[in-house]
């Protein structure tokens, strides 16, 4: 009876009647904020924080093979949300679509997955951003904030 339920999926007949019913969880992210805050994480750890770091210490000139490969990888993960978006439509992450086709658990397990990499995102990114400040500190004021 538990593993049943452990791996129950939902229709997607009632996938797309619960989006057009009333949630109890309301959506409150659009495309354009959950798009932004995945461009602000790319360009906040990605672009201003690995590129120089990796550049200097391992890779050098590589750096642009890494990221062509990296595009490729982000090109083909694109491909598999389109194709689970044709598959299902409606409103959702990997969440939604792990719930569908994998079962409770493993959408548990990707929901707690995407909190947590979020939360990784935004402290890497707030890191980063505190050694510019630091920086910026001691060559402006003289002042740096300690270690």
């Amino acid at each position: 009876m538990l593993r049943r339920r452990i791996f129950a999926t939902k229709s997607i007949e009632f996938l797309l009647q619960e989006a057009d019913g009333d949630a109890i969880l309301h959506r409150v992210l659009g495309p354009l904020s959950l798009t932004a805050l995945g461009v602000g994480c790319i360009i906040g750890a990605g672009i201003f924080v690995m590129t120089g770091r990796a550049a200097a210490e391992t890779a050098g000139p590589a750096v642009m093979v890494s990221y062509a490969v990296a595009a490729l990888g982000c090109a083909l993960a694109a491909f598999c949300y389109a194709e689970f978006a044709a598959m299902a439509p409606v409103a959702g992450s990997a969440y939604t679509y792990a719930y569908a086709t994998l079962g409770e658990l493993c959408a548990w397990i990707i929901g707690w997955d995407l909190i947590l990499e979020y939360a990784m995102a935004c402290a890497c990114v707030a890191a980063a951003w505190t050694e510019y400040l630091n920086e910026f500190l001691q060559v402006v004021v003289g002042v740096q904030v300690p270690a």
